[in-house]
């Protein structure tokens, strides 16, 4: 399968997330409720990836038949913290008064933009680190998975490295394992090992030792929602490395599509954050590994301010929200 999510044969068919890396399965998504349930619980993730499913989850309600707007609120509401999700389902719903071939037409056509799009971000950021990093070949730092199977067919953050690798510049990719769902160790390190571009997995908590032993050239990541002043949300441990990367002036870079940038909300502050269900912490393989009354906090994302952001950049270049410094890029 070229995409990541695609239409065929009147169902929605995601790459399962959940099986990877140990397996490489497809799922047949035929009604709204296999699609939202596939969403909430990650099958298919990725705020590019989710907005795909969001146009596509309209088509799959129009066919369906029944209250298509309701669907389509159950499909919006499915992960609250992607603005991609939504805008998704808005796109493909003001078609819904020119009937179902229309909606369908958008939705795909939402598909095609995605790759384009994000292949053109990820053109640029790569031309922004470049300017920020004098060393060759580089040495870049990713965390959560910002790659294909976080969007329709090419990748945000991680396709950055797919230009990067193509001409040479990368020694390696230091994957953050991403705990609690592993989304760097399982999926990012799978494309990587696909793509054949050297990379090393490792923990959370080892990012920042990297950065002191100079073993980072350049933190690059994805995002799930930016702020109108480019404060951004993004995977849990997101700020963190942030914080590690401006203590030792290590660029730091976001990539995204335009659609990932909610102009309505001023700055992360508004930014509902998602919490997930406490099994993931409190259970690993299905092995109970805390004590059985232990209270859970598992935010999914986190908000990184703007000002420990060296580059958001998307289709357009480099973002400058309101309130974010015109100035150059801080130098490594």
């Amino acid at each position: 399968m070229r995409r990541t999510i695609d239409w065929v044969d009147g169902a929605v068919v995601v790459i399962d997330q959940t099986a990877l890396p140990g397996a490489y399965r497809l799922l047949e998504l035929r009604t709204v409720g296999a699609l939202v349930d596939a969403i909430r619980r990650l099958a298919v993730r990725g705020a590019p990836a989710l907005g795909a499913a969001g146009a596509l989850g309209v088509a799959l309600a129009v066919r369906e038949g029944g209250d298509v707007r309701a669907h389509a609120e159950l499909i919006a509401r499915a992960r609250p913290t992607a603005v991609n999700l939504a805008w998704g389902v808005e796109r493909a719903l003001a078609k819904l008064g020119e009937g179902p071939d229309a909606v369908l037409a958008e939705a795909l056509a939402l598909l095609d933009e995605d790759e384009r799009l994000n292949e053109t971000a990820s053109k640029h950021a790569a031309e922004v680190v470049l300017d920020a990093c004098p060393r060759r070949p580089l040495r870049l730092l990713s965390h959560c998975n910002a790659g294909r199977l976080a969007t329709v067919g090419w990748g945000s953050a991680l396709g950055v490295v797919w230009h990067l690798h193509e001409r040479g510049l990368v020694e390696e990719v230091l994957v953050d394992e991403t705990r609690p769902l592993f989304q760097g160790a399982r999926l990012t390190a799978w494309e990587l090992a696909q793509a054949n571009v050297p990379y090393r997995v490792q923990p959370d908590s080892a990012a920042a030792a990297a950065m002191a032993r100079g073993l980072v050239d350049c933190v690059l990541v994805g995002a799930d929602r930016i702020a109108a002043n480019g404060d951004v949300a993004n995977k849990i441990g997101t700020y963190g490395l942030a914080i590690a990367a401006h203590h030792h002036r290590v660029p730091f870079v976001v990539v995204a599509p335009s659609s990932t940038v909610d102009e309505h909300i001023a700055d992360g502050t508004g930014i509902a954050i998602e919490e997930r269900d406490a099994g993931e912490l409190t259970h690993f393989a299905g092995v109970p590994i805390t004590p059985p009354d232990a209270s859970v906090f598992n935010p999914a994302f986190d908000v990184t301010p703007h000002d420990l952001v060296t580059a958001v950049v998307t289709e357009h270049g480099v973002f400058r929200g309101a309130g974010r410094s015109p100035g150059r890029l801080r130098s490594p």
